[in-house]
């Protein structure tokens, strides 16, 4: 190594001694914390919000893969805690940021959350410091962004501290592969840059793939998502193939999936949501437009992701006209707002777009989730129902937008007048076919 100071750094990571810093404490942020402060390092988490440092400081977790016992174990050992207090950077040596990378209403990268970011470390970098982004970004942000403003400060990449870009692979409510199991990307701006950052990551994940730059590793994330929004786009064509041939789409995708070989299983739905699949393959597009190449693949496969809400709304609109009644007036219970099964995040989830339509069409909705109180849809605000026989019989129609496993679906289709279901939730309830609809 190079640097004395980098080299100091090296020990310190692998005695444990390394105070580590993560900025941005939701879904990806306040796991990768939690790993580190079980490793045995002294982690101070940073964040903008008050409830999150206030919550953490009293050991109650606000994310469904991090248990309470666990993080309240290590506040309560001194090796978590979390702060507003930027200036407590001082006192780390790496620095993780995991804040939001959304879209503007363009569909444009917003990067204001990473820049903000950049601009507190800027302000405390000290010598000997690792700087990993882990947000989801183009290829580029690390070298065009990260690098300039941080070496303004007159220390050097390599030299005097490390920066790498390594992306979050975290995939919400999925107990087989948690933080530590899922391989860890690595890509630094040089290669000491490198070998620090797979060092740090060494002691929390069980694999760490090194490859040759921050770009690599930005195309590499880009790439996993963009990879599954299309392959989504493709069952949802065939969703729509499927429904004019009057076939059961479900029923082709299972028996394709018994091919032991050049298959891959994805399923249709309402549409894309979550903060990676529906947002990454924009910020690849949106790269490449600025280099005069035209992603088609990408851009067709949003535009079929993109209208499935509407399509949704349209196939309810038909099946009330089929009893007789119209949108406006009609009751439609919603079951499932969050973007997938079992988590409460409703980040760009298709169920604000199909709420929204047909609210807008007229109309009176009501939603069932257990794992969101309430949610403003288009300056509404809606309240979770108690899912309750007679809520259901009063529906005309229930729609199931979010599969949620603790939903009794086989005494929603019981007590129900009418469903249509948009994620083949209600397999195997032969006894009430005649009520049920699927994508």
């Amino acid at each position: 190594m190079s640097s004395e100071r980098l080299e100091e750094l090296a020990r310190r990571i692998d005695d444990r001694t390394a105070r580590i810093g993560v900025i941005g404490l939701g879904y990806v942020g306040l796991p990768l914390a939690l790993e580190f402060a079980k490793a045995g390092f002294e982690v101070v988490g940073f964040d903008v919000d008050v409830r999150k440092v206030r919550d953490i400081g009293r050991g109650v977790s606000y994310i469904g893969d991090v248990s309470t016992e666990d993080l309240q174990a290590m506040v309560n050992a001194g090796r978590l805690q979390a702060t507003e207090d930027f200036d407590k950077l001082h006192g780390v040596q790496i620095v993780n940021i995991c804040v939001p990378t959304p879209l503007t209403r363009t569909k444009d990268p917003d990067i204001s959350f990473m820049a903000r970011a950049v601009e507190q470390i800027k302000e405390r970098l000290h010598p000997g410091t690792l700087v990993i982004l882990g947000s989801t970004t183009y290829p580029g942000t690390t070298d065009e962004l990260f690098v300039p403003e941080l070496e303004q400060t007159g220390l050097k990449i390599g030299r005097d501290f490390a920066l790498a870009f390594a992306p979050e692979r975290i995939d919400p409510a999925n107990q087989a592969f948690q933080v530590r199991n899922v391989p860890k990307v690595v890509g630094g701006a040089t290669p000491l840059c490198t070998e620090l950052a797979c060092r740090v990551y060494d002691t929390i994940f069980d694999q760490t793939v090194p490859v040759s730059s921050t770009r690599a590793a930005e195309m590499v994330k880009l790439l996993e998502n963009t990879f599954r929004a299309i392959n989504i786009g493709l069952a949802n064509e065939v969703a729509l193939m499927c429904e004019r041939l009057d076939l059961d789409v479900w029923e082709v995708i299972e028996a394709a999936a018994t091919k032991p070989y050049g298959f891959m299983k994805f399923l249709p739905g309402p549409g894309l949501g979550g903060h990676c699949i529906p947002v990454d393959p924009s910020y690849l597009s949106w790269k490449l437009k600025s280099l005069n190449f035209s992603a088609r693949f990408i851009e067709l496969a949003t535009e079929i992701n993109s209208g499935m809400p509407e399509h949704v709304a349209d196939r309810i609109a038909e099946l009330l006209n089929e009893d007789r009644l119209a949108v406006n007036g009609s009751r439609i219970l919603i079951l499932g707002v969050a973007y997938k099964k079992d988590v409460g995040d409703m980040r760009e989830s298709p169920a604000i777009d199909v709420i929204g339509t047909l609210a807008r069409r007229g109309a009176e909705i009501a939603y069932h989730d257990p794992y969101v109180d309430e949610c403003e849809i288009d300056g509404v605000l809606y309240k979770n129902s108690d899912l309750t026989d007679e809520a259901i019989a009063a529906a005309d129609i229930a729609v199931i937008l979010t599969d949620h496993t603790s939903v009794d679906y086989a005494r929603l289709a019981e007590k129900g007048r009418r469903i249509f279901d948009s994620r083949n939730a209600t397999q195997g309830l032969t006894d009430h076919r005649e009520k049920i609809t699927k994508l």
